[in-house]
This record gives C-alpha cells, structure tokens and sequence, in this order.
C-alpha cells in the first residue's frame, strides 16, 4: 500500500526543505531524496555568501526578506549563527576602472553602501593580491558568510518535529495524476499526494516529464571550487578569517579564507545535464593560472576539489507555483546561486502558494509578487485553468 500525504516534496537539498519547514505545521508533509543524505548535491557544495546586492530585483527582494529570519532564527533552530561577518571586496586592474564603477553603482542602486577603496587599501584587506590587480576597489562590507550546514539541517528537523517525513534512498520512477491525487513510484516504495511539489534542482524538469508536465528549460551549470594551503600566506586562521571574499569585476574569479586554508573558484557556468557534478582538471587548471595571475598565491598543495551544479530558470528568476497545466504539480526550482541566501523567505513563499494562501507580509513588504516567480511565466502554452483543486487548507 502507497504511504498517503497531503503534499509530496522531491528534493531535500535547500529547496525542499525550507518549504517542509514551512509546510509542515498545516500539511502532512512527506519528503523524498534520492540519495542517501539531504543536500549530497548543490545544498552540500555551496560557498554561499549573503549579499543583498546579489541578483535581479526580484531575487534581491526575496533576499532582504529572508535576512530577519537568517538574523533571529526561531529558538533551537541552529546551535550556531546563521550568519557572520566576512565583506565582499570586487578588485581590478587600472583598466578596470569602469567596471569597477558599475558595480559600485549598482550596489548603491540596489540600497548598499560601497565603499570604494585605493589600490593600498585593497592590498591591505587582501594581502595576496599583485599590485598591478588591485589598483582599486569596491567593498559591500555588509555581505556576510552563510553556515548553509546549520540552516540546511534547521528547516530538515524543524520539518520533522512538526510531523514531516524524510525518506531517502527514494528515486522518483513513475508519477501519474489520477482522479484527485498523485500516485508516485519510487525505489523506496509507493506514495500519494494531493500535491507533488518539484525541488529537485538540477533535476527539475526530469521530475517534470516523469510527472508528464512540460520541463521549462531549467539548466544546470557546473561550477568549480578547490581549497588549498598557502604556506606564504599561512598565518593564523584568526587573520585570514578578517579577508573579505573577493572576486574580479569581470567575475572569472572569487577566493576566500576557509578554516585556516583557503577556497578559490573560477565562477565557471559549465552547462551540464543533471548529474553527479565533478570538477574538471582544465577548470581547476584554469583557476590556479588566473590565481596565479591576480595574486601572489603559491598554490602548492590541493587539500580539496569540487563541483556543483547551479540550476537557473531562462530568466535567472526562482520559479515556484503550480503548473498551470498539470494538476497538483507544484514548481519550486531555478535557484541558481541563490537558493542558500533566499531559502527562508522561498520556503515561506512556496508553502502559502501550495495551501492557496496570500504571500507572508515580509515578503509582500518587499514588492515581491507572485506573478513574478510562477512557472506560466517562463511557457508558451497559454494559462489554461487548473483542474481540479490540488491542496485546500
């Protein structure tokens, strides 16, 4: 016999816990991972940053409402801070002098307050990087780090003590819409739902044409990280942890202090089918040369090397609400590099959309619409009704 939920979540990296969390207190809420552990892709491979300059307009809105909760979880949600201090710091070379103008336009523009700095107050931020590469910058000294384990595992088990399930190990085989619910497969065992909600990332719209809905061009882009130790820079983990991140004005290249180490990625955007992302021995390659040329890094020994898959809608704006031809399927996908910073807010949004409910007001405080984020808006197949009524709180 199938299990029975009111809603059925594929996914559990970032996407689709945040929306259990949310769901869980006025649904029976069930969650499928394919893998043996939540977050094993993207959610577990991301250097996130919480930048609120970050982003179109629509993803800077969901962003600012995100930061009350990031700021003030609810009690014995993390044992530690969601957020801490780091800054992120864009340098450039004397002919990048109007690039790095822009930005700064575009983070006063988007409600920050640059700072911009001379080429020795860039050196003395970020002691590694040449001369000739920081002739100038601009510091967003709001951007803060983001524990993405603890906020991860906050809305996981806080979605469980509300009465949320978590089955892993749990590929999506076969879904099919019949009568007024869904009957899925997985090889875990069978379940049914009133609503099949799609967060299942780089996967999205393979979820979508095993539910026989129409994929809506959601694409995985591979990006590479490595850590690495610097005996030149090598002092303590107390001073490297004051460098902001720092990334070129052309955005070819980003690096951070890590844990006494230091994490570096070239910002690649690979497209990739959905898979279990590795890193490539060109982009690594790449990256030590365009370290090399931009710092004074001697990149001597690899302690570790990645690659994730970041998932963006055409229009690089997160997609999440029912589809407006398949009944009961709900989108909660394309979160791009931004799924870590909007994650509160985004678990917010879904989980009013899926009970038919208005946007929280945080989030409409923001002018964030729902229009904006419905997957119709990415279709040419028209909005023909929904049929039916999936989920009715």
């Amino acid at each position: 016999m199938p299990q029975h939920a009111e809603v059925l979540i594929v996914g559990a990296g970032i996407a689709g816990a945040s929306a259990a969390y949310f769901l869980a207190p006025h649904a029976k809420v069930t969650l499928i991972e394919r893998e043996s552990q939540p977050g094993y892709h993207t959610t577990g491979r991301s250097a996130a940053l919480f930048a609120e300059s970050y982003g179109n307009a629509t993803v800077r809105a969901i962003t600012r409402a995100s930061r009350a909760f990031l700021e003030s979880p609810p009690l014995r949600f993390a044992a530690t801070p969601l957020l801490s201090p780091r800054g992120h710091l864009i340098f450039g070379r004397a002919d990048q002098k109007q690039l790095l103008e822009a930005h700064a336009a575009e983070m006063a523009a988007n409600g920050g307050t640059p700072r911009r700095l001379a080429g020795a107050e860039v050196r003395a931020l970020v002691p590694a990087l040449r001369e000739d590469h920081a002739h100038a910058g601009v510091l967003d000294a709001a951007a803060e780090d983001m524990d993405v384990h603890a906020l991860h595992q906050g809305f996981l088990r806080g979605a469980r003590a509300a009465g949320a399930a978590l089955v892993t190990g749990a590929e999506l085989l076969a879904a099919e819409w019949t009568a007024d619910r869904w009957q899925v497969r997985t090889s875990a065992g069978e379940f049914s739902a009133s609503v099949l909600v799609n967060a299942a990332g780089a996967w999205a719209d393979e979820v979508a044409r095993i539910a026989g809905a129409v994929p809506l061009g959601i694409q995985p882009l591979r990006r590479t990280a490595i850590v690495f130790e610097c005996a030149r820079f090598a002092g303590s983990a107390e001073q490297h942890a004051r460098w902001p991140m720092a990334i070129d004005p052309e955005e070819t290249l980003y690096f951070r202090p890590e844990a006494g180490r230091f994490l570096a990625s070239p910002a690649d955007e690979t497209p990739s089918p959905p898979c279990d992302a590795q890193a490539e021995e060109l982009d690594v390659a790449l990256l030590i040369d365009r370290l090399q040329q931009a710092t004074q890094f001697d990149v001597r020994r690899i302690t570790s090397k990645w690659a994730g898959l970041r998932s963006f809608a055409p229009d690089r704006t997160l997609v999440t609400g029912y589809d407006p031809q398949r009944s009961g399927f709900f989108w909660l996908a394309g979160q791009g590099g931004y799924g870590i910073q909007t994650a509160p807010a985004m678990g917010m949004i879904a989980a009013a959309l899926v009970l038919r409910r208005e946007l929280p007001a945080q989030v409409r405080d923001q002018g964030v619409e729902a229009s904006a984020l419905a997957p119709g808006r990415l279709e040419n197949r028209g909005q023909s009704p929904i049929s039916g009524a999936p989920y009715s709180a």
